[in-house]
């Protein structure tokens, strides 16, 4: 594994430079000193600061025109020798000259390792999560990355397949001293990297979506990549008292090391505030516990409180729904992006 805290430190952050973003926007300062070292914990725990982003690097492979909108399948660089494939959804008559907000999508895991990015861009897998297409319907330029260990991002050696390369990755990272989580806050801030570089995007106008493991991505990367002024996350708020108490396995990139000590996921949630953050969760979802479901939304208001925003926190708990992206869930995510990034 290379050193990736060496990661390319001597790069021209000028916004104009072709590929290259400043990424090391500090976010808000914690409010209290509670938050503060507990944030300084976190960063700790997930394996220390990130390198700062460098040279893009992208590549266009091809584009295709849709009904209403264009698909420009591309690539850029995580790091040396680790690129990303992704779709961008641009909707017809945007433009340099007349760009839009954009919406970044973390695609679920499903132990679907096939699947990736094509889900949310309408190519593949479940029409319930064909969420870049309707976005882009909606006016949004939409950017759906793969994950690592899904779709083209799996075991390039083709040694290991599905979960198993998962788990693989998992524990190569936890030797190293850092753990997937801070892999996927990496991979996911080039991703804010390469919408910011659009042209046609309004870079002041970042969102970004996920169901399942997208919306653990979605709450894992808000607190570091300010961006982004409005996320959401749509049935996942996993604790880990939820899953200890119901002996429940879970992904593995929820899994932060050391970090239960200090604090739950909905502490990490609530290190967002001051910027906008909606979760839907369904009452009877298994994967998300509804009991510590139901206090971590607390946990995140209070946090939002003490941040003196609390109209910028908000939640729709669906009752007798599971872990699914229904209409009503579906209607605060528009609804919520409505008024976040007009």
């Amino acid at each position: 594994m290379p050193n990736r805290r060496e990661f390319i430190k001597s790069t021209s952050l000028a916004a104009g430079a072709a590929g290259l973003v400043a990424n090391q926007v500090e976010a808000k300062p914690p409010v209290n000193a509670k938050t503060k070292v507990f944030r300084e914990k976190l960063l700790e725990c997930l394996g220390g600061p990130w390198p700062e982003g460098g040279d893009l690097k992208p590549q266009i492979q091809k584009t295709e025109q849709k009904d209403g909108y264009k698909l420009v399948w591309l690539s850029y660089e995580l790091e040396p020798n680790d690129r990303c494939p992704a779709i961008l959804l641009v909707p017809d008559g945007v433009s340099d000259k007349s760009p839009a907000p954009a919406v970044a999508i973390w695609h679920q895991h499903a132990g679907q390792w096939h699947l990736g990015k094509t889900e949310p861009a309408g190519l593949a897998g479940n029409p319930m999560h064909h969420t870049g297409v309707a976005l882009a319907k909606l006016g949004y330029v939409v950017l759906c990355p793969d994950a690592l260990c899904f779709e083209e991002r799996q075991d390039p050696r083709k040694k290991l397949r599905g979960g198993s390369y998962e788990r693989f990755e998992f524990l190569r990272y936890t030797v190293a001293g850092q753990c997937m989580a801070w892999k996927n806050i990496l991979d996911m801030r080039r991703a804010v990297d390469y919408l910011v570089s659009r042209p046609e995007v309004k870079a002041d106008r970042l969102g970004c979506y996920g169901h399942s493991m997208g919306s653990t991505h979605t709450w894992l990367v808000g607190p570091w990549e300010p961006r982004l002024r409005a996320l959401v996350g749509n049935c996942c708020l996993p604790t880990y008292a939820g899953i200890h108490r119901t002996s429940l396995l879970h992904c593995f990139p929820n899994f932060i090391p050391g970090i239960h000590e200090h604090g739950d996921t909905p502490d990490i949630a609530g290190l967002i505030a001051p910027r906008a953050l909606h979760l839907n969760l369904g009452e009877t979802d298994g994967g998300s516990p509804i009991q510590e479901a139901r206090a971590g939304v607390q946990t995140i208001a209070k946090a939002y409180t003490e941040a003196g925003v609390p109209e910028n926190f908000s939640s729709f708990i669906e009752p007798k729904t599971g872990h699914i992206l229904s209409e009503k869930m579906w209607g605060h995510v528009q609804q919520f992006f409505a008024k976040q990034l007009s």
